[in-house]
């Protein structure tokens, strides 16, 4: 009886350990198979953001966003930022129609005309605002030496820009009438050679390339700032379905922003560093004009009202064929920003 209980007992031992090996082989099979998936969604989910920002980097309101590349702030969210060299915001607006950039930086012009052709854009933030960024040159030589010297002049100028909008409000100031000039039209970095070869009277455009028109005429030259007639607005744009797709991108946008914002109001001289080293625009100069800047990354009813200004005038000079003033509200975002600042948000809605 003893030995046959042995044989029995020898027997449920050998199975007991066959099956605490296979057991052990499944579990340490199955810790390998959960680690690496572990491993590969965490790859994932920690893989940083591609965003494309379409940006004058000749322009000093772009500040926010050559802070926030050149300081790690994009990165710090989780984001890779390519920045599309453009020109103007209408260029601007056109990568991102095109969906050549996610993002771009873009004057209330361009969003005002986006609006009255019904384009699905939204603006994400105001990141700049100035009054004495925007202006004419003119020849003396041309007999121009007073704003009413323009009359009969011919003046070059981006069409469809900010800087048109301004020479008509310039104009309108001195009680001129906007066919009492001849526009000619020229691309923004075109301007200060014609101007200087004579082939127009006087020229209106943005900064960096206002100070380059005045400096290639030297003392043949006179500035008349728009700063009565014109503040810009430069803000944020993307496509609304980029927008409502990627809504937490959005947000890392906006953070990375607010940090390189901080920089160009609080630390002044080394936000100039870093402009003055992308835009080649002396130190000198742009600490010169730095305190009439505003780099509040906001969203603020008084571009509501600018829009529906520029609607009017836009529809009132034929430049649409639009009749009715967008309601432009439909054309911001609100929530990206709201969530992160809500007293950065002052648009009634």
């Amino acid at each position: 009886m003893l030995r046959g209980y042995g044989k029995r007992c020898a027997g449920k031992a050998s199975n007991f350990f066959l099956f605490s090996l296979i057991g052990l082989l499944v579990a340490l099979s199955l810790g390998v198979y959960m680690w690496t998936n572990f491993n590969a969604i965490g790859s994932v989910s920690h893989q940083k953001q591609k965003v494309v920002i379409a940006t004058n980097n000749e322009y000093a309101g772009s500040c926010a966003v050559m802070v926030a590349q050149e300081k790690g702030f994009f990165v710090n969210e989780g984001l890779v930022v390519s920045i599309k060299p453009v020109t103007s915001g209408k260029a601007a607006m056109a990568a991102i129609l095109e969906k050549k950039a996610d993002i771009g930086t873009v004057a209330d012009i361009p969003v005002m005309f986006a609006g009255l052709s019904n384009a699905p854009i939204s603006v994400i933030a105001t990141i700049f605002a100035g009054e004495r960024d925007h202006g004419i040159v003119g020849r003396r030589d041309k007999g121009i030496d007073t704003a009413a010297s323009l009359k009969g002049k011919s003046i070059g100028v981006p069409l469809g820009t900010s800087a048109h909008f301004t020479l008509d409000a310039f104009l309108n100031r001195q009680k001129l009438l906007p066919d009492e000039v001849t526009k000619r039209t020229y691309k923004p970095e075109e301007l200060a050679n014609a101007l200087a070869a004579g082939s127009v009277d006087a020229v209106a455009i943005w900064e960096p390339f206002l100070s380059a028109a005045m400096s290639k005429l030297g003392d043949n030259g006179v500035l008349f700032y728009g700063q009565d007639v014109y503040e810009s607005i430069y803000n944020m744009v993307g496509m609304q379905n980029y927008i409502s797709e990627h809504p937490e991108t959005i947000k890392k946008i906006i953070r990375g922003l607010i940090s390189g914002a901080k920089v160009c109001v609080e630390n002044p001289a080394i936000a100039q560093e870093v402009v003055s080293k992308i835009t080649k625009i002396e130190k000198e100069t742009l600490k010169a004009s730095w305190s009439s800047y505003r780099f509040d990354i906001v969203l603020d009813q008084g571009l509501i009202l600018a829009l529906e200004d520029e609607a009017r005038w836009a529809i009132k000079n034929k430049l649409t064929d639009k009749v009715k003033v967008p309601n432009y509200l439909g054309y911001v975002y609100i929530d990206g920003l709201e969530s992160i600042s809500s007293s950065a948000v002052t648009i009634i809605h």
